[in-house]
């Protein structure tokens, strides 16, 4: 029977926390070390390609963990309307308890190594596909076409992304909350029509 990975784990969570805090540069090996109570020798033992292979890690992982947050959002919210004000209480407060220090950290690790790292970029490309696909579905049951549900997919994502970027430097939550509220706006008033 194989060993149970022990320190792997404790190594991503540590990684996606860091780098969602200050990026993938400003994070040193020693940091992920320090924060993760891993043995060094186990960031080789694990990630034996090296820094990019545990960004391509705390990438799925924190793919994961907003894929699972849209889904149970989406099955508790009537619309997607509703789906996207409710995430954006959910992301703004996370921003106001990090004191806006905190950032998307798939974003922050993409907008220093894609397109040049190829699994990186892989990686992001999964991720955001994961929450894109929760969102077209939700919009098709609010009975959007399929060309059009990928459409404001594709813009609620982006736009979002971008309204996170603008909380930090804004130190407020009001970008996000407006973005949400206007895009929810969109498309309540594309589904009556």
């Amino acid at each position: 029977m194989p060993a149970v990975p022990k320190h792997r784990q404790p190594i991503i969570n540590a990684a996606v926390t860091l780098f969602r805090r200050q990026g993938y540069a400003r994070t040193g090996l020693n940091d992920i070390v320090d924060v993760s109570g891993a043995p060094k020798g186990s960031l080789y033992h694990y990630f034996p390609d090296g820094k990019s292979s545990i960004a391509v890690a705390a990438v799925e992982e924190a793919g994961r963990r907003v894929a699972a947050t849209v889904a149970k959002l989406a099955d508790e919210c009537g619309s997607t309307a509703d789906l996207l004000r409710a995430h954006a209480r959910l992301l703004a407060g996370w921003m106001q308890g990090s004191g806006f220090r905190n950032g998307c950290p798939i974003t922050t690790v993409l907008l220093e190594l894609a397109p040049r790292e190829r699994a990186v970029s892989d990686a992001g490309r999964k991720a955001y596909a994961a929450r894109l696909s929760i969102l077209r579905d939700k919009l098709l049951a609010d009975g959007f076409a399929r060309s059009r549900a990928d459409a404001l997919a594709l813009l609620c994502t982006s736009a979002l992304q971008g309204a996170l970027v603008q909380a930090r430097v804004e130190r407020s939550g009001r970008p996000i909350e407006v973005t949400a509220a206007e895009l929810a706006r969109l498309i309540e008033r594309e589904a009556r029509s």
